[in-house]
């Protein structure tokens, strides 16, 4: 229908006017009943958010998505953009976005009136129909609504009892199309009172203008939950006005996590195909961020966002690129060593109370790796402090008196594969245990699996770790008990 330029043959079409909020409604339900996926990308909310969506939007409702950071509010609520129709009509060089047939604005009416149905028609890609607000102190009721505009009133010589003189804010401007405004709590007490009528009743109000527009807007608010800040938070009645308040939450499993990880990290072509990351890494990744949202150095209320782990992939790949061209190879596999640089990744997005800021940021980051390795190691192999309940025999045991012969192993953060492969092989058992408790696994993955193995004996302190200024070293326990820091800075003491 993009071809139809004039009123008359747009009613010729049989166009028929609709609001936002049907259109939403009735695509929904075209999609529902076709059982195509409305939100692709979107991961772990297939029983939980979505369908909420999916109900507010059928029941016409306003929504405001409540969570904490990282939890992909703003990602939905631009993909609900494509439950819009691809093109819609409106008056040519109206601000409103006049819909042709129920025109709001005096321009579009006056136009309307005057040229009847030679009145000219432009179409509008839902693309440019979606608009989004940030929530800061410093938004006005001018920004949002509007005000008059003394210089319009001079130029085109108005009286400012003129209608003429308004200069419309950017809700008006998004009539007929969906408006985003996030981290609403932001907004100020005042300004949010100033959204009563517009989600209530459709109307404005401006500068004490007897107006009477019927805005056709689909709103969509974000918030972190009110507790979170100090800020501000929504007040009672704009809550009450808002039709659906729908919760939003972190992945509830470490396997959705990896898959929203693998699916948002931005790694070039020659990352993807040059740097293999085993499955085992992948999940020591996910496992920081669920340490730290149990942490007790971690504000919980604060959240730790998924960005946490999407940052700690691409820097984990990074680790291992580096090592790789500086070692002019052409292709590796990322090490248990190389997470020492997911740290960076992992010091700002932490949210730390007092205590955790006594610590520091980078001290709590490399406990959670800690935490993680260890925890992720008793998910693969026998948990030594288990094992030293039952008092039944240590499948350890061998590599820990190797360790107490005075033998040491070193793992640079540089070291070659050949290196690499060398000094893990040496160690008796090493590769007997690994094989008895994880087979099946490629070369590569086996030498990451044997690496692993010896973190995770460190972390249960049966064998001892100390940082070398390029890796670390791996010894008998009591030969490293005086020792600064470990790998990951943790006092061994």
């Amino acid at each position: 229908m993009q071809h139809i330029t004039t009123l008359g043959d747009l009613k010729k079409s049989g166009y028929l006017s609709k609001s936002i909020k049907d259109e939403l409604r009735d695509n929904l339900i075209l999609k529902i009943k076709k059982k195509e996926n409305v939100f692709k990308g979107i991961v772990g909310y297939e029983d939980t958010v979505i369908p909420e969506i999916e109900r507010a939007i059928l029941s016409r409702h306003n929504m405001n998505l409540l969570g904490l950071r990282g939890q992909a509010k703003t990602r939905i609520a631009r993909q609900i953009l494509e439950l819009l129709d691809e093109y819609t009509p409106y008056v040519t060089g109206s601000e409103l976005n006049d819909d042709p047939i129920n025109p709001i604005s005096n321009f579009a009416k006056q136009l309307i009136a005057e040229q009847g149905d030679k009145t000219p028609i432009s179409w509008l890609h839902r693309s440019e129909r979606y608009v989004e607000k940030l929530a800061t102190p410093d938004v006005s009721i001018a920004d949002l609504i509007g005000d008059v505009d003394p210089i319009k009133a001079a130029n085109l010589k108005l009286s400012y009892a003129d209608e003429r003189v308004i200069h419309y804010g950017i809700i008006p401007r998004s009539n007929r199309c969906i408006f985003v405004i996030n981290e609403l709590p932001d907004l100020q007490a005042r300004i949010q009172v100033a959204l009563f009528n517009i989600l209530q009743e459709g109307d404005i109000q401006i500068r004490g203008f007897k107006l009477r527009i019927p805005l056709d807007i689909q709103f969509i608010f974000t918030a972190n939950p009110e507790d979170y800040t100090n800020r501000g938070s929504i007040v009672t009645p704009l809550k009450d006005r808002i039709g659906s308040q729908i919760l939003t939450h972190y992945p509830k499993s470490i396997e959705l996590s990896k898959q929203i990880t693998a699916q948002e990290a931005k790694l070039s072509t020659s990352q993807k195909q040059d740097i293999e990351v085993t499955d085992l890494l992948a999940t020591i990744i996910e496992r920081i961020a669920f340490e730290a949202r149990e942490s007790e150095y971690v504000d919980s209320k604060s959240g730790v966002s998924a960005r946490l782990t999407i940052s700690a992939y691409e820097n984990l790949v990074s680790t291992a690129e580096r090592r790789m061209l500086l070692n002019g190879d052409k292709k590796t596999v990322a090490r248990i060593s190389d997470l020492i640089g997911v740290i960076p990744a992992v010091n700002g997005k932490i949210e730390l109370v007092y205590e955790g800021e006594q610590e520091g940021a980078g001290i709590v980051a490399q406990n959670l790796l800690g935490k993680a390795l260890r925890n992720q190691f008793t998910e693969i192999f026998p948990d030594p402090s288990k094992l030293k309940k039952r008092k039944e025999a240590s499948p350890y045991q061998s590599i820990i008196n190797w360790f107490g012969e005075g033998n040491i192993v070193d793992v640079l953060l540089l070291e070659s594969e050949k290196d690499y492969k060398k000094g893990l092989e040496n160690i008796p058992s090493l590769t007997e245990l690994v094989d008895t408790f994880v087979p099946k696994l490629s070369k590569s993955q086996k030498l990451v699996m044997m690496e692993f193995v010896l973190f995770g004996l460190a972390e249960h302190s049966l064998i001892g770790k100390n940082t070398l200024e390029q890796g670390v070293q791996f010894k008998n326990i009591l030969s490293s008990m005086f020792s600064e820091k470990d790998f990951f800075g943790e006092s061994d003491n």
